[in-house]
């Protein structure tokens, strides 16, 4: 792995304006995906110096954070979740020297920096996983990869029927009679976190971005990383039965919680302490052990993300994940938008279906994205509602790249153009993740509206153009406008985390306010709604005459 230091005077940096320790509880976290946001040196991959040379646009939102998804050397099996070296980057995207002027850049306005780190795997491209091809069953280098006999003769067999996250078997043969673990592509061996080596190795490497002013991580498949698997493998029937209560063989297991222990030690060397979310797909009463103090410190809270446009299951999940962080000690996290979902604005642009796969936008996008079935205003008046209530509530906000402009899905992207192995591996059953990748609008016009001078790795919709920031730039009631001015209020108006509660008289209304007088009230229909007494602030819909017109959300403040 590459470990030399570039520009060693990084490591004595602040690495914020401010030393808060608690800066995290209630920050507003911007996720750009590296490849799909600016693209400086024209190959159609965004880059390093993309994102530089977009800081003034980052500062000008009003965000706290930047979170980079994957900008480490891959061949790009899964957008840069499979890892070739953990401590380096992707030639693609530029170099050690461009990641220190971007943090230096960031961290001149005003912006902290988070960093994806993907423990559960790496490539297979990795160095230790061509060493452990390289030798034998049983050697070291094969113990830092979770290996197994085959079945049959001569091990012809895989060790068990189990299936992958993206579809297909979830074991690949080497040639010798075993087999190693994929829980994602088979370009992405399980790493053995039984293993010291491993867990030495990430310390390692928390420290190496540490040392070079990186102020967090975002853990990828946080609940996933230890294993028993033990002698005698479960059929894929038998395993998909078992509990998730702490002693599955493969998921949120209990003694997870162990790695991270020695993780936080790592971070508690620094001043200020480094901080970690951890995307951990688990039952919503596992979730607090992962945002203890004692481990990472934070953990995602999708909740909102999967639930219907209702202010009913709005209330309710706002309810439980505020009480899950009195639990923990932790604040929550609210989002409605990444990198692995359709974009809110089309989830809420869809008639309302009870289907999960369809909630999440998959029948449409299977159509190829037919306009009949997308109301796309209504779409945009829930999202810019929804994310203006998300900004109002106690604990942090993580927008999506593309959000602020209020992008929909690209649900038409030609199969040949389709990157995603997700699409490849389930083909007519699971479109892939690359409608939400597409790299984003800067300009009305040109090849890739202002994202980089030769194109884009994904094709961009000629309705791009009107969503750009140059379109939305000067128009004050655009989305990008919304957002400028809902996070510069939002940090002016957040103090402790709670809230109270209102009467509203209406079952599709919410409304609360937070200690200081900041209430926020949210219609989820398009009946009317008389707002009580206050300054308005801020709204996300028109109001006249004392009255919401409809869906939206309004600040006030008394």
């Amino acid at each position: 792995m590459t470990d030399t230091m570039t520009s060693p005077a990084t490591t004595a940096t602040p690495t914020a304006s401010t030393p808060d320790e608690t800066w995290w509880r209630q920050a507003s976290v911007y996720q750009v995906y590296p490849r799909s946001f600016a693209d400086a040196n024209g190959d159609g991959i965004g880059d390093l110096a993309g994102i530089t040379d977009r800081v003034p646009y980052l500062a000008s939102l009003g965000i706290e954070a930047v979170w980079l998804s994957p900008f480490y050397p891959s061949a790009l099996a899964d957008g840069g979740y499979d890892v070739d070296d953990y401590r380096d980057v992707d030639p693609k995207l530029g170099t050690l020297d461009d990641f220190d002027t971007m943090v230096a850049a960031l961290h001149g306005a005003g912006i902290r920096v988070i960093v994806d780190i993907v423990p559960n795997h790496s490539s297979d491209r990795h160095a230790w996983f061509r060493e452990a091809l390289a030798a034998s069953k049983g050697s070291p280098a094969r113990d830092r990869y979770v290996f197994r006999d085959g079945t049959g003769p001569d091990g012809q067999d895989a060790p068990a029927d189990w299936v992958s996250i993206f579809g297909g078997p979830a074991w690949t043969a080497v040639g010798d009679g075993q087999w190693y673990l994929h829980s994602f592509a088979k370009e992405q061996p399980d790493l053995n976190w039984a293993n010291r080596e491993v867990r030495d190795d990430f310390l390692h490497t928390l420290r190496f971005w540490s040392d070079r002013g990186v102020d967090g991580f975002r853990i990828d498949v946080a609940h996933g990383l230890s294993k028993d698997l033990g002698a005698v493998l479960p059929t894929w029937a038998e395993l998909s039965a078992m509990p998730k209560d702490g002693s599955h063989p493969l998921w949120d297991r209990d003694d997870v919680h162990e790695i991270y222990a020695e993780w936080r030690r790592v971070f508690d060397e620094y001043t200020p302490a480094r901080t970690a979310v951890a995307e951990a797909w688990v039952a919503a009463d596992r979730r607090a052990r992962y945002a203890s103090a004692e481990g990472l410190g934070q953990a995602f809270n999708f909740d909102l993300l999967e639930a219907d446009f209702d202010a009913g299951s709005f209330r309710s999940i706002i309810e439980f994940n505020l009480g899950l962080a009195e639990q923990s000690g932790s604040s929550t996290t609210w989002v409605f938008s990444n990198h692995d979902v359709v974009r809110h604005a089309t989830r809420y642009a869809l008639p309302d279906r009870s289907d999960p796969d369809e909630k999440q936008g998959g029948a449409w996008l299977l159509a190829g994205g037919a306009p009949d079935a997308l109301d796309r205003e209504l779409g945009l008046r829930r999202a810019r509602a929804a994310t203006l209530l998300e900004l109002a509530l106690p604990g942090s906000a993580y927008l999506y790249q593309g959000e602020e402009l209020g992008l929909h899905e690209v649900g038409d992207i030609p199969d040949a153009d389709r990157q995603d192995p997700a699409f490849f591996r389930n083909p007519g059953i699971d479109i892939g993740r690359d409608g939400c990748r597409v790299p984003l609008p800067w300009t009305r016009e040109g090849s890739s509206f202002g994202f980089g001078p030769g194109g884009s790795h994904l094709p961009q919709p000629a309705w791009f153009g009107e969503s750009s920031v140059e379109a939305e730039d000067a128009d004050p009631g655009s989305t990008l406008n919304l957002y400028r001015r809902a996070l510069a209020l939002r940090g002016q108006l957040q103090s402790d985390e709670h809230l109270e509660w209102l009467e509203t008289g209406r079952e599709d209304v919410l409304a609360f306010r937070r200690p200081n007088g900041w209430t926020s009230v949210t219609v989820f229909t398009d009946t009317p709604y008389d707002l009580p007494a206050g300054e308005l602030l801020l709204a996300s819909a028109p109001v006249a005459d004392g009255a919401l017109t409809g869906v939206g959300t309004v600040w006030l403040r008394a």
